[in-house]
């Protein structure tokens, strides 16, 4: 494993990169930021305590669709794909834990898919933060916006009411 410091707006991937590592963020905050044409969508965050890294592109070895940006400073744990694996298949609680990772992951990923299905901003707003009321604490409004899909103007008015 390496340790990686990153100041705001350093990234961990960039788009068109393969990745090679999971990170595990010690402290701080990332966005995972999908870029298309001329826009940017901030698509999952990572903050103290969460694993991350760009998904595809960590299993089949395809360029990277994502950047993992920094949204302030930051400490991440970087573990090598290679090294991974060989840990998870010498170790029972190691594969036991990663295999609860990934389930984890995979419910989230459903959460966010009904996410983007709710109908309302107001609605967004509602699921996430009864979901993961911290992501208020440690990320700033502007990303938060982005991932749900409204202006920042929005997430305000509802924050006050």
């Amino acid at each position: 494993t390496t340790e990686i410091s990153l100041n705001r707006g350093d990234f961990l991937i960039r788009q068109g990169q393969i990745e090679r590592h999971t990170y595990f963020i010690l402290s701080g905050t990332v966005a995972v930021k999908l870029h298309k044409e001329s826009e940017s969508h901030t698509i999952r965050f990572g903050y103290q305590g969460s694993f991350l890294n760009s998904i595809p592109s960590f299993f089949d070895d395809s360029p990277s669709y994502f950047d993992i940006v920094a949204l302030r400073k930051t400490k991440v744990k970087a573990f090598a794909k290679k090294a991974l694996f060989e840990l998870i298949e010498n170790s029972e609680p190691y594969k036991e834990a990663y295999i609860s990772v990934l389930e984890n992951l995979a419910t989230q990923f459903v959460e966010r898919e009904i996410d983007l299905l709710a109908s309302s901003p107001a609605e967004r707003y509602e699921r996430v933060l009864e979901r993961s009321p911290q992501l208020f604490n440690e990320v700033p409004l502007k990303h938060i916006a982005d991932y749900l899909r409204m202006s920042p103007e929005t997430l305000s008015r509802l924050r006050k009411s």
